[in-house]
């Protein structure tokens, strides 16, 4: 069986399988990119439970010492250990230790 084809039939062929690899590229790419801001924010919200998490353990251990006083020792480290955590994790949460940009190719350092 010979197949045929005229030079404008091999033309429209390659056309459209530049056009398909085109379209892949693109997708590939948009993809990635709604990739990268999903992680971006699943980290932002991971944070945000983690502080929340912590706060809320610091406010009850805190409350049921401070509902019921006598030991002023005990008081004082109740006070005093988790504001040591709260201020390790908001300065955790308030420096930036990663730049999350995208790297472009081609690009001179």
């Amino acid at each position: 069986m010979a197949l045929h084809l005229t030079p404008l039939e091999v033309l429209i062929g390659l056309g459209l399988v530049i056009a398909l690899f085109a379209m892949w590229r693109a997708s590939s790419r948009t993809a990635r990119r709604a990739s990268e801001a999903a992680r971006t924010s699943a980290r932002l919200m991971s944070l945000a439970g983690r502080v929340g998490m912590t706060a809320a353990g610091i406010v009850g251990v805190q409350w049921i010492v401070v509902a019921n006083p006598g030991n002023t020792w005990l008081l004082l480290s109740v006070l005093v250990v988790p504001a040591l955590f709260a201020s390790y994790t908001l300065t955790r949460a308030l420096t930036v230790t990663t730049l999350d940009a995208p790297q472009r190719r081609g690009r001179r350092r």
